[in-house]
């Protein structure tokens, strides 16, 4: 059988894009929006990846020619939906560890212009070292720093050879930190001041959210069924979901090449990204948050299980709607629009999504991504939220467990066990108020929320009700009854 390159031609532009990560994050969501705005509009230009760490995919990736498959499997409005695409968009790869002559030459490029990463949330951190003449430095800020030096040796400081930054890791503001840690390292590196002004005016640094789940490279079952389906063999296969969210934070005017106009890319340029991270995290993990407890103890396995349950279904939307979607300033319509897209999201027919593998730390995402709604909600009603209220009720039932030899574990309605994983304190705290006639008022009392219960009303009065509802009684019948 053919490789994918032997029976796909390269498309030929110029190379214009610096991407450090060859993961597959990167390959099913920014290539992947590249590969299309290249197709119709011939910009942004072709994607050079940097192999950002020793060991990785560059060589395999220069094997296939940088082409490769994403198939995108989800639910639609109009039902099941794969979309394979063969993505081009990516000219070949390096490795500066072993080629950093190659990588230094393309750093001081005439064509290149954007700066993309993931080198994970880990990468954006200040390690100090020496700055390095002939090897690649160590710490990914120090990586830029060191390539924006040799940038503005090569072409004597011109304005308009600075790059734009698209740093994708899962930290808060990750353009800001990756400016920062630059400028760290050239102050400390003792580089001239010419250097830093050039910088701070010729570069700009974007923060932004991202959102797509990229299942992954396909087992070997998967792989085989594919390569037999297409009649070609891909070994940089990869799986995604359909939905895709890129939100940018920063001057449209100095990259106007990743627009994406007319695109199904779905980016959007703002100057805060603040309300857009609060949608996700209020919506999409605060909905998994407050029903996955419930969910476990009802005896349910994964996602689309309570998905394709009406009641629990109700519940959700009941929630998002008249509990979450007010406390966010946004329009209404979008915030709406993104429930709907959560919604065939949660019920994804191609991906079995563990509920205990979401249990993980619960009470910290408890705090962070359920109680500001509830807050929230509070300060603009005057009023307790009772599906809030019935959450938390589930989550302390979730959260009733014993020790054994093999770790913390709890028992759903049905009598059968599950595991709890969190902060060792934690578990130790609740198995011991587990012991207790009053768990359900100690748990409350405790200082393990991070905001003050009593200054809510009604709600802790609220969760107790539906606790000792949920000991004796379907935790289903009582969520229907909300």
């Amino acid at each position: 059988m053919k490789r994918i390159n032997e029976i796909v031609e390269k498309r030929n532009l110029k190379e214009t894009v610096l991407q450090f990560g060859e993961g597959n994050f990167l390959r099913a969501f920014v290539d992947w929006m590249i590969d299309l705005s290249n197709e119709k509009y011939s910009y942004p230009g072709s994607v050079v990846i940097v192999q950002p760490i020793p060991n990785g995919l560059a060589d395999l990736i220069n094997e296939q020619d940088g082409i490769y498959t994403l198939s995108m499997r989800g639910n639609s409005p109009e039902g099941k939906k794969i979309e394979n695409r063969v993505i081009k968009s990516v000219s070949r790869a390096i490795n500066p560890y072993e080629t950093f002559e190659d990588y230094k030459a393309f750093v001081e490029s005439e064509d290149l212009k954007y700066v993309i990463s993931n080198t994970t949330e880990a990468g954006i951190t200040y390690l100090k070292e020496d700055l390095k003449e002939d090897e690649v430095q160590d710490s990914f800020p120090a990586k830029v720093a060191q390539l924006l030096y040799f940038r503005y040796k090569k072409f004597d400081g011109a304005k308009e050879k600075g790059l734009v930054f698209f740093p994708v890791e899962l930290i808060d503001n990750n353009g800001y930190y990756l400016e920062k840690y630059v400028n760290k390292h050239i102050e400390n590196w003792g580089l001239e001041k010419e250097f830093k002004d050039w910088v701070k005016e010729s570069c700009h640094f974007t923060s932004t959210l991202v959102d797509r789940i990229v299942t992954g490279r396909p087992s070997a079952d998967e792989a085989e069924e594919f390569s037999k389906e297409n009649d070609y063999e891909d070994k940089l296969l990869v799986f995604s979901e359909l939905f895709n969210l890129w939100v940018i934070e920063g001057d449209k005017e100095k990259a106007k090449d990743f627009a994406f106009e007319d695109l199904p890319c779905n980016v959007i340029w703002t100057d805060n990204v603040d309300p857009y991270k609060k949608r996700k995290v209020r919506i999409l993990n605060g909905g998994h948050t407050s029903t996955v407890p419930a969910a476990v103890i009802h005896g349910y396995d994964i996602v689309r299980d309570f998905m394709e349950d009406e009641i629990f279904d109700t519940y959700l939307n009941d929630l998002i709607d008249e509990e979450v979607i007010p406390t966010i300033d946004l329009k209404k319509e979008d915030l709406i629009k993104f429930k709907e897209e959560v919604a065939l999201r949660f019920n994804n027919p191609y991906v079995d999504h563990k509920l205990l593998s979401i249990t993980l730390n619960s009470i910290s995402k408890f705090n962070a991504r359920c109680l500001p709604s509830i807050v929230d909600y509070y300060n603009n009603t005057g009023k307790a939220p009772k599906h809030f209220a019935f959450s938390l009720a589930a989550l302390i039932r979730f959260y009733e467990i014993e020790k054994n030899e093999e770790g913390y574990f709890g028992k759903d309605q049905n009598g059968k066990s599950y595991p709890v994983q969190d902060d060792e304190k934690l578990l130790e705290f609740f198995s011991e108020k587990a012991k207790s006639e009053n768990y359900i008022d100690e748990v409350l009392e405790s200082d393990i929320w991070e905001y003050d219960l009593e200054k809510l009303g009604d709600f802790k009065d609220l969760v107790k009700k539906y606790y000792k509802e949920i000991k004796t009684r379907s935790i289903r019948d009582v969520m229907e009854e909300i």
